[in-house]
């Protein structure tokens, strides 16, 4: 079977690394990636048949680059809310919001966090929110959500969990109310 190497233009298709068997899935122009598990620069043409299963763990160790960045916003957030965040290829840091019921991650122009990137499905992660909490979940992408390093269909998040869409990681960032201010049906007028 021809192997192909990172950078080239090799069709449409599913490719797996040589080196640990990661699945990245191209459109017709697009280049090859460096493998986002490995940093293998080697795939070979994927089988649909194929019976293999491998279990993919990713490195989570953060970067100290990006525990300086999220140090950095949290000490700036005021507000109470959730949001995804992640460095753009800028460098920019991005702030998205999590106030609606689903949020859509992926490469189609439709989603709501959007990625140009081969290594990221159109439709890739999903994250809702439930009774229980947020979930992120994954969208029937190729190349799988991952969820502090481990692969998942969906997890509910806490605070601080890493996830990781092709080779972009992004951080849930939970900032509670202030546990002191309480509702009070008196504060509204309605003492009396």
């Amino acid at each position: 079977m021809k192997a192909w190497t990172s950078g080239n233009v090799a069709g449409t298709g599913t490719f797996r690394c040589t080196d640990c068997d990661y699945p990245v899935s191209l459109d017709a122009v697009d280049e090859l990636p460096t493998c986002p598990n490995c940093g293998g620069t080697e795939f070979v043409r994927a089988s649909l048949f194929t019976t293999a299963e491998t279990s993919v763990v990713m490195d989570v160790t953060p970067e100290s680059e990006d525990q300086e960045w999220l140090d950095e916003l949290r000490e700036g957030l005021t507000e109470p809310g959730q949001l995804l965040t992640y460095q753009d290829d800028d460098d920019e840091i991005v702030k998205y919001p999590l106030q609606r019921e689903w949020t859509r991650i992926g490469r189609s122009l439709a989603a709501d966090i959007r990625f140009d990137d081969p290594t990221v499905s159109r439709r890739h992660a999903l994250i809702v929110r439930q009774p229980d909490g947020l979930r992120v979940l994954d969208d029937r992408s190729l190349n799988g959500v991952f969820v502090n390093g481990e692969r998942v269909e969906w997890s509910t998040l806490a605070d601080g969990d890493e996830i990781v869409i092709g080779r972009h990681r992004l951080h849930f960032v939970d900032v509670p109310a202030i546990s002191g201010m309480r509702y009070s049906p008196a504060s509204e007028g309605g003492a009396g």
